[in-house]
């Protein structure tokens, strides 16, 4: 791509502002903290990882203009509270402050500043890296020529690295070639639409804009060899948290026998829940539907119920796939996979 999706250099935090693209591709910078809080819950930066890259980096827009590490140990507690509050359903974002947590707590008298920024630099690091795994892992489960289903947008735009399930995708048309992906336009805000459709574009990558509802259809029609999504939250038995529609293309690939994987780091998993019914589900405002863009679709008045993710039981799921390998279906237990 023309521009990168995030840069940190010296204090100045710089994101691709997600909500212009297809349109215009533009670099803004975050300067303060409710800058950084209003690009995440606005879409401005989205997907799991980045949302976790950017609340990093947010920590040290916030406090690196303090003047001792005394006066950034007594502000970090607001600062972590209010990004921690800007979306509820990713838990990378919760990884990613409670390492910055750890890093406050123990800031020196000298050199703080620096002490933060190598721990933010370090997760942004790390995501890369996971990111690599993640495709040399995913590609185990493709093949040449493969006609495949991917819902949301999981690309370099998700994590300001290479990408989760659709890196994957990207990947493995570069060195096995043949892919066809088929993109769901995906709710809310079209993220399939106008994100996956132009970095697919971006890799010369063949790709098919449908509707949600088509993909089913499509199922029945044959030939569909994988349906790959990402993650915003994993609980331990494997049940998923993803954009909403994902539960129904599951649902929909089961009945057809269409293998349904899902990618995503190990930071997306969290231990502390036995299974989906906990994952918190962020519901978003209603003229997102009602009203996209200022355009009346609805009656004034209607009532909406817009939840941004919904939760895929793990005996839907095939495969997991983390930087540290494939985990199998029907039945998960990541905390013991995970242990140590």
């Amino acid at each position: 791509m023309a521009l990168p999706v995030i840069t940190y250099t010296a204090g100045r935090l710089k994101v691709l502002d997600q909500t212009r693209l297809p349109g215009t591709a533009e670099m803004v910078e975050l300067g303060d903290l409710d800058s950084v809080v209003h690009a995440i819950k606005t879409l401005m930066v989205r997907g799991a990882p980045l949302i976790g890259v950017t609340a990093a980096y947010g920590v040290c827009v916030a406090l690196l203009p303090l003047t001792e590490s005394a006066q950034a140990r007594e502000r970090a507690p607001r600062v972590l509270a209010r990004l921690g509050a800007s979306r509820p359903t990713a838990v990378n974002l919760f990884w990613a402050l409670e390492r910055m947590e750890r890093v406050v707590a123990s800031l020196p008298e000298r050199g703080w500043r620096e002490a933060l920024e190598e721990e933010a630099v370090a997760i942004h690091r790390e995501t890369k890296a996971q990111d690599a795994a993640l495709a040399a892992h995913g590609m185990e489960l493709l093949t040449q020529g493969a006609r495949v289903i991917t819902h949301c947008n999981t690309g370099p735009l998700a994590t300001g690295g290479q990408g989760t399930a659709l890196g994957v995708l990207i990947e493995a048309n570069r060195t096995l070639g043949g892919l066809h992906v088929y993109v769901d336009e995906t709710r809310p805000r079209w993220q399939g639409a106008q994100l996956t459709t132009w970095e697919l574009a971006n890799h010369q990558v063949p790709h098919t804009l449908m509707v949600d509802a088509a993909a089913a259809t499509l199922m029945r029609q044959g030939n569909i060899h994988s349906v790959w999504v990402g993650a915003d939250r994993i609980a331990a038995n494997g049940d998923t948290a993803n954009k909403i529609g994902t539960y129904a293309l599951a649902l929909a690939a089961r009945h057809h026998g269409v293998p349904f994987h899902v990618v995503a780091p190990t930071s997306t998993v969290d231990l502390e829940l036995d299974d989906g019914a906990g994952i918190p589900i962020e519901e978003r405002d209603a003229e997102e539907v009602a009203a996209p863009r200022g355009l009346a679709l609805a009656p004034q008045g209607t009532v909406v119920w817009n939840p941004a993710f919904d939760v895929t039981p793990a005996d839907l799921i095939d495969a997991i796939v983390t930087e540290l390998g494939v985990f199998r279906g029907p039945r998960f237990d990541l905390r013991s996979a995970l242990a140590g």
